[in-house]
This record gives structure tokens, sequence and C-alpha cells, in this order.
């Protein structure tokens, strides 16, 4: 089977499994794990800030960032189908009381020029605005990259209104491999940031969480809050060490290869996708008159899934358990599925 719904689907690779079995491990409450303080730290290296956090899931990764930058009852800018307002169950509202102030951006990702005439007035009784929020890079806008010059500019803007700017970098490293920029100073453009080291990267479970101490300090009460707190959790720090010091550099091979695809089906059925909008490891593919589902079936036939992301939108997400050959392949089949009517 050719599982391209997500790289969420991703399996341990040998490697990882390794890693996870020599862990040496510790009571991580009383701060005695190494695997996860030697993780913590790297990170914290790596993206030149003062420290990083290990948490289970990339929204309790939002939520704790949340609690920690921004005060109830305030206001998080963000593009409408970021993913903390589309699929994090209201988290937001109801566990770090923020309510949220959405606009349409392009492909997923916000313009200062698109925030800033949004940004309501700081004056009482106007909802005060708490943070600005970026996705990068962008799920439902299929992979896209922000890139240094707007995050930088909306930085800009959030410092003007004495506000952080938080990310929600879930795939940061896919756009930190597009556009070979240091992880420093994609570092230093945030005020609080979160990753993923499961999806690309291949770890089972995890995300990381970094900014400034006291702003990790707080989100390390705020996990335990959240029943985040963990004890000798070194075995899945392990894995997240492995990924970052073997598989970020592999993502550029997912990133040609969700290219390859988006090509090949382009030749094929014109129109329904554009190559040249396939920055990282994320394929949209419109469906014409057939229905998503449909599609969707013909491709189970063949022992390729994918995702439905509209009644006519088609999503596959390329990752490390589908090679040249396989993405090759369902690409071959995709085209098929929209030709046969």
């Amino acid at each position: 089977m050719i599982d391209l719904r997500s790289d969420t689907v991703t399996r341990p690779t040998e490697g990882v499994r390794r890693a996870m079995a020599a862990a040496d491990v510790g009571d991580d409450v009383y701060r005695e794990d190494p695997e996860v303080e030697a993780l913590q730290e790297e990170v914290a290296d790596q993206f030149g800030r003062d420290a990083a956090l290990f948490v289970p899931t990339g929204v309790m990764g939002t939520l704790v960032l949340l609690r920690a930058l921004v005060p109830p009852g305030t206001e998080v800018v963000c593009e409408s189908d970021a993913h903390l307002v589309a699929y994090e169950a209201g988290a937001g509202a109801l566990n770090a009381g923020v309510q949220f102030r959405t606009i349409d951006g392009e492909r997923g990702r916000l313009d200062v020029d698109l925030v800033r005439p949004r940004l309501r007035p700081p004056t009482f009784p106007y909802t005060s605005v708490g943070a600005i929020s970026v996705e990068e890079t962008t799920n439902r806008g299929g992979g896209a990259i922000h890139g240094l010059d707007r995050l930088r500019a909306l930085r800009a803007l959030a410092d003007e209104r004495g506000v952080p700017l938080h990310g929600d970098g879930a795939r940061l490293f896919n756009a930190i491999v597009a556009t070979g920029v240091d992880p420093r100073v994609y570092g230093e453009v945030f005020t609080g940031f979160s990753f993923c080291l499961s999806k690309g990267l291949g770890a089972p479970i995890g995300s990381m969480v970094v900014g400034d101490a006291d702003v990790i300090a707080s989100a390390r009460e705020w996990r335990r809050r959240f029943g985040g707190a963990m004890r000798q959790v070194g075995v899945l720090a392990a894995a997240g060490r492995y990924v970052l010091a073997h598989h970020v550099e592999r993502l550029a091979e997912d990133q040609a290869n969700a290219r390859a695809i988006a090509e090949r089906v382009a030749d094929a059925v014109p129109g329904s996708c554009d190559p040249a909008e396939v920055e990282t490891n994320i394929v949209y593919v419109d469906t014409g008159a057939t229905p998503a589902s449909a599609v969707l079936d013909r491709l189970r036939e063949h022992d390729v899934l994918a995702g439905a992301m509209g009644e006519h939108l088609v999503r596959l997400v390329t990752h490390l358990d589908v090679d040249t050959e396989g993405c090759t392949r369902a690409a071959d089949v995709i085209a098929r599925a929209l030709t046969d009517g």
C-alpha cells in the first residue's frame, strides 16, 4: 500500500528503533532524563535560542505557547485556515482562553499588508491583540512557505504593537531544507515557536517548543497543567535526537518526489495541479467534475491512499515511507483515476 494521506503515517526506521532501545532514561519531572535534557539543549542551540521543551504533541506545543505568550481574553491574529483554528477542536478558546481574528491569506500565508489593517485599535472596549500567529509551512495552503521577508515584516509589526509573533512550525524543517536558510535565522524571527519531530522527520511522537528562558519556564508549567509532564520519556526523546541528526537533509527527497508527482499528474491532466506551487512535500490535485471521494475510491483499488481536502480536492503528502518508485506509481494511478471518468 502506498500511503500518501499524510506524513503523520510514517513508521520508525531501524535507526530510530535502535536509538530508542539504547536510550538512557530518568524521571523528566525531576529534570533527570539525560535524553530529554540533551534533546532540549541541542534544539535550543540549533535555533540559537535560550531553551526548548519536549512535549508529546503539536497541539500541546501550541497550547503551552499560547498560555506562556498570550494573555487570556485577548485575540490571536492568524490565517483563516491555520491549524490552530481548523484542526485543534477549539483548544485555543477552551484551554488558552483566547479568541481568533482570522484573515484570508494567499495559500495560507499571512502578509503584513493584510494583517496591519485588521489589527483592532489598542483602546477599550476593543479586544486587545494578544499575538500574531504564523504557520510555516502552511498545511491547507499546500505546503507553501512564508519565507524570511514575510516573517521579518510580520515580526516588525508585532514588535510595533508590543505583541509576540507565534510560530506554528509543525513542518518548519521542510521550509528550512527547501530554502537552505540556517535554523538560527528562522529561530530569531519568532518570539516562540514549535515544530514536530514526527511528520516528515519520522519520529513516532513528540514536538519541541522553543523560545526565551522565561517563556519555556512558563510553558513547562503549562505542560504540567495540561497533563503533559512525563517520566522516563527518554525512549521518545532519543527518537527525536536521532531524526534531527539523520532525517533532516533527506526531506529534500520527499520534496523532490512531491514535485515529480505534480509534474507527472499535470502533464497527464492539464489544470489538475500546478507544479510551481509545490514548494515542499504537499501536493493538491483538483479532481475537476469528479468528486474527490470517487477518486479516492479508485486510488484505493490500486493500493494508493490519499486524502480529501474538499469536494473536488485531493491532497497527497510525501514522506520517508514512500520512495521515488512508489511516488511515480502513485502519480500514474492518480492520472488514470482522473481520466477514467
